[in-house]
């Protein structure tokens, strides 16, 4: 098993959003970086865990624990004219963009802020914290995975 982080604007898709969206999950679309795309198609597996994050928000943070539900399909947004993720040059017979579907798993007892993260010697090395890492899926190290966790429960009791 796998520890990712993805990020999204709560105004667009919020963690409330997730939980609503109940076992079946919700395929995690429109992403349109090749990086977080080759995550998504060639490593995430069903089972993985994830650190759902806030971005774009005051203060940024994450806000709880999914997982990743269903493999890689294509991203049916892609196709979609209307849509503000169409993509012309990706086809049904050539799909240049995929998905996963996540589905909540657990809220943290306290958000962990951006601020907080930054601050932990421990969480020096993860991608989020690092200057000019802007991707909205993130491999995670276990070990920064548990520290966020234990951050929350921390976060908490204060």
């Amino acid at each position: 098993m796998r520890h990712w982080l993805m990020k999204s604007e709560p105004d667009a898709f919020s963690w409330d959003d997730l939980v609503r969206t109940g076992a079946q999950g919700e395929p995690w679309d429109g992403v349109r970086n090749y990086q977080a795309r080759n995550f998504m198609r060639d490593e995430m597996q069903v089972g993985d865990r994830v650190l759902f994050y806030h971005s774009n928000c005051q203060p940024p943070h994450v806000a709880g624990v999914a997982e990743v539900c269903h493999p890689a399909e294509p991203d049916l947004a892609a196709f979609d004219a209307e849509s503000p993720y169409h993509d012309p040059k990706s086809t049904p017979q050539n799909p240049r963009w995929v998905c996963v579907r996540v589905r909540a798993v657990e809220a943290l007892p306290a958000v962990v802020p951006l601020d907080a993260i930054r601050r932990n010697e421990r969480l020096a090395d993860m991608l989020l914290v690092r200057k000019g890492q802007r991707l909205s899926i993130q491999p995670v190290d276990p070990e920064h995975f548990d520290e966020i966790l234990r951050m929350a429960r921390e976060l908490a009791e204060d």
